[in-house]
């Protein structure tokens, strides 16, 4: 299957060369040249998307309100394109839900790198003898990528959200570095100055409701790193599935 995705950038050249090489690459490529144009595409084919690369700096909009857009109704993949000196573009993407940011002036052959390592991570899981971790009343399903809470009700993840979380959850009561979270969620380490992991970290927290000021679940290990301390159950794809939402047990 042929992965689609939608670029949208005002820069006519980019976009060409763009399309070209990610083409030449065995991907399908839709073009937006502004605000307008990507949402109208969006629509249309918002379903068969694999993956969105949102530049920040557009004629009638930014980057921003597109991507909160495309997460008002999808949860598929989101590469921004960034400014390289301007670190509040990459927080404030990744606090929207953007999976990943890339800074400008960029290499295909990067964006590329970037564009396989998000659809491998966002990819179901491989046989495994493990299915489900139930923790704190939640129930991740690594075959689904989704995770429920207590009532059977969906969390609204991204996929850098789902991975983050994968991490965790594998590795309950051990401390995870910086440079291991970053390496498990995006496939490369974090800069000494990188504030994306602690963003993602804040977001994934609001997100199951655990107290950014006193975590239960997601703790910080001062000058170590980050520990999940919730009692975590593995359990096998023939455990019982979680409830549907509205269910009562």
């Amino acid at each position: 299957m042929v992965r689609k995705i939608l670029v949208v950038d005002d820069d006519q050249k980019t976009r060409t060369l763009l399309k070209a090489y990610l083409e030449k690459n065995q991907y399908e490529v839709l073009l937006a040249h502004d605000g307008r144009s990507f949402l109208a595409e969006f629509g249309r084919v918002a379903d068969e998307l694999s993956l969105v690369i949102l530049d920040v700096m557009l004629p009638d909009t930014d980057g921003f309100a597109l991507c909160k857009a495309v997460r008002g109704r999808s949860n598929v993949p989101i590469i921004m394109l960034t400014a390289s000196s301007d670190e509040t573009d990459r927080v404030v993407g990744l606090e929207l839900g953007a999976d990943d940011y890339i800074a400008k002036p960029y290499s295909p052959r990067e964006l590329l790198a970037r564009i396989k390592a998000i659809l491998r991570r966002s990819a179901p899981e491989a046989a495994s003898p493990t299915r489900y971790y139930r923790f704190d009343g939640f129930t991740l399903d690594l075959v689904e990528r989704t995770v429920v809470d207590a009532a059977g009700a969906p969390v609204a993840l991204t996929g850098l959200d789902f991975q983050l979380l994968k991490s965790f959850v594998e590795h309950p009561g051990v401390i995870l570095d910086r440079d291991q979270l970053a390496e498990q969620t995006r496939g490369r380490q974090s800069g000494p100055l990188d504030r994306s992991l602690d963003v993602q970290i804040s977001r994934l927290r609001t997100l199951l409701g655990d107290d950014g000021k006193q975590p239960r679940l997601i703790k910080t290990v001062r000058g170590a790193g980050y520990v999940f301390s919730a009692e975590v159950q593995a359990e096998p794809a023939s455990a019982s599935p979680p409830p549907a939402a509205g269910s009562h047990g």
